[in-house]
């Protein structure tokens, strides 16, 4: 007797489940905006980190991040070389030319919104200026991979060839960060599955409407590969060369991706 085998899927939220982690993820992206307009030279990362805090509790939400697997803050803030993972402090001073990463999340009436974005403070270099900007163009490239009857491959190999376009696009030679990428998220803030940023397309379970991810690529100016800190959290860049970041919590709907983490400072 022949079984047919089930096709493995990405769990889908009902549409009201949906609007319910937009909700989340509007407070992250006012988060995300109220740190990168008072981001300056000067100012310590801790400083940013109370501003995101303060903003994710006025809307009734808690920082998800916070005291998630023992992380001491309520954002991630990566400066230069650091990749992600970044922990706020008192003695981390930002200065003009740093790239700053900051990495958010909140936890609204059960839902979790998770986005990331990198700004300069001050003018960058022109090399990693093009590197922000070419992750930012990777992310909004590799989420319109994010459709009904697609693969979670299909995904990555969006990243993969968005992060090649970028290269001739932006005129910058590009590492995808080897071992970090994206996941899935809903009431937790990672749930399966892992959400590689390079790959070949049509591998692994099938996107339905109503699935969604954190799909977030980080790109160097140099090598794949990265360490972590004695501080158990920080990724660094192996060579030291500069990272970016950029993510959104974004589901697959029969009109196209839905972007759940929208912010006002959409661009680099």
């Amino acid at each position: 007797m022949a079984f047919r085998r089930k096709r493995k899927t990405i769990p889908a939220k009902t549409p009201g489940e949906l609007d319910a982690m937009e909700a989340a993820g509007r407070i992250v992206g006012e988060a995300l905006d109220a740190v990168r307009e008072a981001a300056t030279a000067g100012m310590s990362t801790l400083d940013l980190d109370r501003i995101a805090e303060e903003v994710i509790r006025s809307h009734g939400a808690t920082p998800t991040f916070l005291g998630y697997q023992g992380f001491p803050a309520s954002v991630c803030a990566s400066i230069n070389e650091e990749i992600v993972h970044g922990i706020p402090n008192s003695r981390k001073i930002l200065k003009e030319g740093d790239l700053v990463s900051i990495d958010c999340g909140a936890t609204f009436e059960g839902w979790v919104g998770d986005s990331a974005c990198s700004f300069g403070i001050g003018e960058l270099d022109h090399d990693v200026q093009a590197l922000n900007k070419a992750t930012e163009f990777v992310l909004y490239e590799g989420l319109k991979a994010m459709v009904p009857g697609n693969r979670l491959s299909d995904v990555s190999h969006a990243l993969e060839q968005a992060t090649r376009a970028a290269e001739q696009r932006f005129g910058v030679a590009l590492g995808i960060v080897d071992g970090y990428g994206g996941h899935g998220i809903g009431r937790t803030m990672h749930e399966d599955p892992y959400l590689e940023n390079e790959g070949k397309p049509g591998k692994g379970p099938i996107i339905q409407a109503g699935s969604v991810l954190a799909i977030e690529p980080m790109l160097t100016l140099g090598s794949v590969d990265s360490y972590v800190l004695e501080d158990e959290w920080t990724v660094v860049t192996e060579d030291d060369s500069y990272a970016a970041h950029w993510e959104h919590t974004v589901a697959a709907t029969d009109q196209g991706p839905r972007i759940l983490t929208p912010r006002k400072t959409m661009r680099a």
